[in-house]
């Protein structure tokens, strides 16, 4: 049964295979019967890489190579041989001093360095990028109070607006995807792209990834969170499976939104204050949020090739189990008994059931 799983599934390559949704993307390829080859900037380190190694058949069917996102060509020998390559590698660094070379570069030259391999292979089949919902969301025509704005694979963010406000992350996504179809065209590549929104779940690599330690901050008390507005939230073995099902679906073409639900960080943090009362979740903020632009996010693209996302509760259930199991997480002081009363658990789901 193995060998002729091994011979249906094939070779798949995956850049940044240390990272949060890409280590998720290998567990779930491997599960699969796949081959992976992870592309890595230093394959020789073992202890980045070691939850990849403790992953189910990663000793018999996964392969380390070395792959730069600046250096072109340095993908040519992990995308040789592969029939599809997962591009998740993308830089999400906090900006020090020159968002041009610490973001913008690093995401878009690494996206066509990865591409001008691909266009070299004579067996690849397919090529599965990762984007996000940050290059769809960030537009000033939402700025309408009162209004509804459905965003589906057609919506783009805005240059002018993101770069106005130094949204520099969806502005890098942006023109990374821009790019990436222009070069897709030129070169007959077989080109699809998955536009996750938040990711929740837990994080196999260690130390956190930065949006697991947003997250951590936040069940932890913190008060930044309200700095990232209305967004959609996803589970990573969604956006995991979302991957490999554009992957294998012969008709999948274009974009890809990946998204369960939307909420604004107050709706957000109230919930989770009420579902997960023993955590010290603040529902206050540093900062007084401005009033927030409202849209849905279309995902029936999606759901049509038949993956339903899971909801709220069950990827912050599975998150906040993974990080106290990790010991990340503070509880609450436990405090006296001073009556018998329960809270209403019919109450924990009310402030997002409508949103």
């Amino acid at each position: 049964m193995g060998h002729s799983t091994e011979k249906s599934k094939g070779t798949v390559c995956v850049t940044g295979a240390t990272g949060f949704v890409a280590s998720w993307l290998i567990k779930c390829l491997l599960q699969d019967g796949y081959r992976v080859r992870g592309a890595v900037r230093d394959p020789e380190n073992y202890e980045k890489a070691a939850h990849l190694w403790a992953l189910s058949g990663a000793k018999e069917r996964l392969q380390l190579v070395k792959g730069d996102l600046l250096v072109e060509g340095s993908y040519d020998a992990a995308v040789a041989g592969c029939e599809g390559v997962f591009h998740t590698a993308a830089a999400l660094v906090r900006i020090k001093s020159d968002p041009k070379a610490e973001m913008l570069d690093p995401t878009i030259l690494g996206t066509l360095n990865v591409l001008h391999s691909c266009a070299k292979s004579t067996t690849l089949k397919r090529v599965v990028l990762t984007s996000s919902t940050a290059a769809v969301r960030f537009r000033d025509d939402l700025e309408q109070p009162g209004a509804v704005t459905y965003l589906d694979e057609y919506s783009w963010s805005s240059i002018f607006f993101c770069t106005k406000y130094q949204i520099w992350y969806s502005l890098a996504k942006i023109l990374s995807e821009q790019e990436a179809w222009k070069f897709a065209f030129l070169h007959s590549i077989d080109l699809v792209v998955v536009l996750p929104s938040f990711v929740i779940g837990p994080c196999l690599p260690y130390p956190l990834s930065k949006t697991a330690q947003d997250i951590c901050d936040l069940l932890n008390g913190g008060r930044n969170f309200g700095i990232h507005g209305r967004m959609g939230y996803v589970h990573v073995d969604d956006v995991a499976r979302a991957h490999i099902l554009v992957y294998e679906t012969p008709s999948a073409q274009g974009r890809y939104i990946c998204s369960a639900q939307e909420a604004t960080p107050q709706e957000l943090v109230q919930y989770l204050a009420d579902r997960y009362p023993h955590l010290q979740i603040s529902t206050k903020f540093n900062d007084e949020l401005p009033k927030m632009p409202y849209y849905k996010l279309n995902t029936t693209k999606l759901q049509r090739l038949g993956l339903n996302c899971k909801p709220l509760d069950v990827m912050f259930d599975d998150c906040i189990s993974f990080l106290e199991e990790k010991g990340l997480l503070k509880r609450k002081p436990e405090k006296t008994p001073t009556s018998s009363s329960t809270p209403d658990e019919h109450s924990k789901d009310s402030v997002l059931q409508n949103v």
